[in-house]
């Protein structure tokens, strides 16, 4: 039976798709005149956030760390799918990853996972090597995570034992990522879809 929770996220992962980059949009190309305002803007005392203390910042793993750990205390993954052109992965890095209740849902539930889409480092899990494949220009684990949809960001759930609960694409706000991270994070994808759980909250 497919789990409706699933089908949900996959769809509102679509919602957001028009805010993620995939491999047609021009590198972090921006039609917001505030970013464009915002860089331009040389940085200033008054406008330059001061650097984020260690223990204010998510523990971010490679996949192969996450999966070492797991084996001493398992626990979900969430993975950040990027690639360094993306200028809505960079807003996420900026604004989402950084706000206070994500940083807490994440240390509380997860092992959090930076993957670049298009590294061209080896990765082996599971007893098998991914590698970056020139013909799809990017990452096969990344491909394989994200179901051949490649589209940026895209944050993949999984559970205690690796295996899929969900690929979301596209750039997601503080609000919506926590209401994911708790989705998962607190096993509500057992008992309910995320609508329903939406309704719930």
């Amino acid at each position: 039976m497919k789990n409706p929770g699933k089908t949900y996220l996959a769809i509102l992962g679509l919602a957001f798709l028009l805010a993620g980059c995939n491999k047609s949009t021009a590198p972090a190309a921006s039609n917001s005149t505030t970013e464009t305002a915002a860089v331009a803007q040389a940085p200033t005392a008054a406008n330059t956030p001061a650097p984020a203390k260690e223990a204010d910042r998510i523990e971010w793993l490679t996949i192969e760390e996450a999966a070492a750990r797991m084996e001493q205390e398992p626990r979900k993954v969430v993975i950040d799918v990027y690639t360094d052109w993306c200028g809505w992965c960079k807003k996420m890095d900026k604004e989402t990853f950084t706000d206070p209740k994500v940083r807490e849902l994440v240390k509380e539930h997860f092992y959090a996972v930076k993957l670049n889409a298009e590294g061209k480092e080896p990765i082996t899990l599971k007893g098998q090597t991914f590698t970056y494949k020139d013909e799809y220009r990017s990452h096969e684990l990344a491909v394989a995570l994200l179901q051949g949809q490649l589209s940026f960001p895209t944050t993949v759930y999984l559970d205690e034992q690796m295996n899929m609960l969900a690929p979301v694409p596209g750039y997601l706000d503080a609000d919506n990522f926590s209401k994911i991270l708790r989705y998962f994070g607190e096993n509500h994808h057992k008992q309910m879809s995320f609508q329903e759980y939406e309704k719930s909250l």
